[in-house]
C-alpha cells in the first residue's frame, strides 16, 4: 500500500498543474475547478492499479482528466455555457502595478481570446486547451482518440476560426 501511495504522491506532484489547467478551462469558478481537479485525482487513485502502461502515464492521466471534465459538463448541463475564468489575482495585481494601461490592454486581449475559445465546440476547446499546455499532437491523438494528422488539421482549423472571431480586435 505504501508503494502505491508514494507512486500516487509523485503522480500528483508531477501532473497537478497540468490537470489544474485543464479543469479550470471547464469549470465556471475556481472552486468548481478545484473540485474537478480533486475528482480527477480520485479517479486516478481508483484506477492506478489498472494502468497497463500501453500509453504514457501523462496521456492516461489526461484521458482521465478529459473524461472527468466532460462528465462534469454533461452532469451540470452547461455544455454551451461553461467558461474559461480569469483568476481574481490577475485582475487585482493588474491594478496595483506600474504600466497599468498596458496591463489593462493585455487583460482585454486575453478576455477576448477566452471569450472566443468559449464559443468553440467541446472537442475544439479541448484540443486548443491541450495545445496551450504544449501537449504533442501524438499525445492529443491518443487522448481524444483521433489520428495525429486529424489533430494537426483540426488545430489549424481552430486557430483559423479563432483568428476569424478575433478579426475585429485582437489578431495575434
Amino acid at each position: 500500500m505504501k508503494v502505491r501511495e508514494e507512486q500516487f504522491r509523485e503522480i500528483v506532484g508531477e501532473h497537478q498543474e497540468r490537470v489544474w489547467n485543464i479543469c479550470r478551462h471547464y469549470a465556471r469558478t475556481t472552486d468548481d475547478a478545484r473540485d474537478l481537479q480533486q475528482d480527477v485525482f480520485v479517479n486516478v487513485w481508483r484506477s492506478l492499479e489498472t494502468f497497463r502502461g500501453e500509453s504514457q502515464l501523462s496521456t492516461w492521466i489526461y484521458r482521465i482528466a478529459v473524461n472527468t471534465c466532460l462528465s462534469y459538463i454533461l452532469k451540470e448541463k452547461r455544455r454551451s455555457v461553461f467558461n474559461l475564468s480569469l483568476d481574481s489575482h490577475n485582475i487585482s495585481s493588474l491594478m496595483q502595478e506600474e504600466g497599468m494601461q498596458e496591463k489593462i490592454e493585455t487583460e482585454r486581449k486575453l478576455n477576448l481570446l477566452h471569450d472566443a475559445i468559449n464559443r468553440l465546440t467541446v472537442i475544439d476547446k479541448l484540443l486548443i486547451s491541450l495545445a496551450i499546455e504544449k501537449v504533442s499532437s501524438k499525445e492529443m491523438a491518443e487522448i481524444i482518440g483521433i489520428t495525429e494528422p486529424n489533430v494537426r488539421t483540426k488545430l489549424h482549423r481552430i486557430r483559423e476560426e479563432l483568428r476569424h472571431m478575433l478579426k475585429g480586435g485582437y489578431n495575434e
